[in-house]
């Protein structure tokens, strides 16, 4: 009988499992706070705006981390200093771009299997907590 793994399926993750040993681990960087230049209007130009970041990004398992042998691991220090980067390059006028580069950076490491990314604005709205999106990419591989 098949497995069936309908989220891995649903997100065409479910051959780059396997490809990976179907073993993963994910690393994680949970609200980072930074002050961005974000916006299509005028007035966001001109100030920053807090920005909140969040990734999930899938690793393939390299095996047993008993040795702690860091060359084996992610450093979730890459990811929270590459969001630093980018944010501080200049001016980023959709959230959508701003949680793409960070997805591209996530994936350029050839470990990478998959990243979710969340990006969210927190003082447009005085009566909502934050606006923002979420999108998943995977890794292209053949």
């Amino acid at each position: 009988m098949t497995e069936k793994w309908p989220v891995s399926e649903a997100l065409g993750l479910r051959r780059l499992l396997e490809r990976a040993g179907a073993s993963t681990y994910r690393v994680r960087v949970r609200n980072l706070l930074l002050p961005c230049s974000i916006g299509i209007y005028e007035h966001e130009r001109q100030r920053t705006q807090r920005v909140r970041v969040s990734v999930e990004l899938d690793i393939a398992d390299p095996g047993s981390f008993a040795s702690e042998d860091f060359d084996n691991v992610l450093n979730y220090e890459t990811i929270v200093e590459g969001v630093r980067s980018i944010v501080a390059a200049g001016h980023i006028e959709l959230v959508e771009t701003l949680a793409e580069r960070i997805a591209a950076l996530c994936l350029d490491d050839d470990r990478s299997i998959s990243v979710n990314v969340a990006v969210e604005k927190l003082d447009v709205y005085s009566d909502a907590e934050s606006v923002g999106v979420s999108i998943v990419r995977q890794r292209q591989r053949d």
